[in-house]
């Protein structure tokens, strides 16, 4: 079994910054890319950034320049520093472990709220 965990979410005014952990933990030999995404209520889930084991990343225009997304191989975790947050950011985020390699499948979070508001 594999588990992937969220954490640093909360509510921060525009201009901000907040900075996103996700581990991957159980039964686990290697991670292929790591990536987050996000969704609001009505819309699809988007890609906001994404990194490979060896660390190229890919990132949606509208955070290109504001957000920075890291991984930690040995701990299983990627990060995603947010600065210069703006409304238009708010979503519920969420983590992805690739793993189709190892386990024929990626795997979900259950996602972080994060609220950009004065």
């Amino acid at each position: 079994q594999v588990q992937v965990t969220e954490s640093g979410g909360g509510l921060v005014q525009p201009g901000g910054s907040l900075r996103l952990s996700c581990v991957a933990s159980g039964s686990i030999f290697s991670i292929n890319a790591m990536g987050w995404y996000r969704q609001v209520p009505g819309n699809q889930r988007e890609l906001v950034a994404a990194i490979t084991r060896g660390g190229s990343t890919n990132y949606a225009d509208s955070v290109k320049g504001r957000f920075t997304i890291s991984r930690d191989n040995v701990k299983n975790t990627v990060y995603l520093q947010m600065n210069s947050l703006k409304s238009e950011d708010t979503a519920v985020y969420y983590c992805n472990a690739d793993l189709r390699s190892s386990h024929g499948r990626t795997y979900w979070g259950k996602g972080t709220l994060v609220t950009v508001s004065s």
